[in-house]
């Protein structure tokens, strides 16, 4: 691609605020009166990981008032955008999600504030919760990249990001502070020429072909990729 040439592109649509159905999960736009004891539970409760709050700016929450307050304002924002995640086995809210950073005349969205309970992660409902968000930001609405931002200290983020095919673009050093600790910033992208590969390995991996009776994985997110 020549960068100094006229772009042949519109504006990227803004994401409405609507349900994405999928297999395993179901995004709801954040309720706090419908979804927030499920969060509290999942998020807070006597089994929910205590590694969770560790990176984001918020939480943990030492009261579920607290957490109902916190709720309610971010159910109101545009941007970030913020969705609830319904387990369609249980229906319940097992975790969160959003968009932020939203820039339709840039065709730029990113995917971030993300907090799933313990029995989300690292399971098939988990990539399809980020999966959902994907696929709308680049194929429903439009937008040329997609950005994934996060402490450079989160192991678990990073190998995510890497995981889900976002391309390291460098370190944001002294970017910014965090509950009073400082927080050099790991900056990921996706392009839309990358998309494409990127979707077909998320759909094949989503697949229930590539799960045993135990639903152990079969084939690697990484391994379909580089295909």
């Amino acid at each position: 691609m020549n960068h100094d040439t006229l772009l042949d592109w519109k504006p990227a649509s803004t994401p409405p605020r609507s349900t994405l159905d999928g297999r395993y999960v179901r995004l709801e736009p954040l309720n706090s009166a419908t979804h927030g004891d499920d969060l509290w539970l999942a998020l807070q409760g006597a089994d929910s990981d205590p590694a969770l709050w560790d990176y984001l700016p918020y939480g943990p929450f030492a009261e579920r008032a607290a957490f109902g307050v916190w709720l309610q304002d971010k159910q109101s924002t545009s941007d970030p955008l913020f969705f609830s995640v319904l387990d369609k086995t249980t229906g319940r809210a097992v975790g969160l999600l959003s968009f932020l950073r939203i820039a339709p005349n840039d065709g730029c969205i990113e995917i971030g504030h993300i907090a799933f309970g313990r029995a989300m992660q690292r399971s098939p409902a988990s990539t399809e919760a980020i999966w959902l968000l994907m696929s709308l930001a680049m194929d429903t609405l439009g937008n040329r990249r997609l950005e994934w931002k996060c402490n450079g200290r989160n192991q678990r983020s990073l190998r995510a990001a890497e995981r889900l095919g976002f391309v390291q673009e460098g370190l944001f050093r002294q970017h910014a502070v965090i509950k009073g600790r400082n927080r050099d910033t790991a900056w990921f992208s996706i392009i839309d020429s990358e998309w494409p590969q990127c979707r077909d390995a998320l759909q094949r991996w989503l697949s229930p072909d590539n799960f045993d009776e135990q639903g152990k994985q079969r084939q690697r997110l990484e391994a379909l990729r580089a295909r």
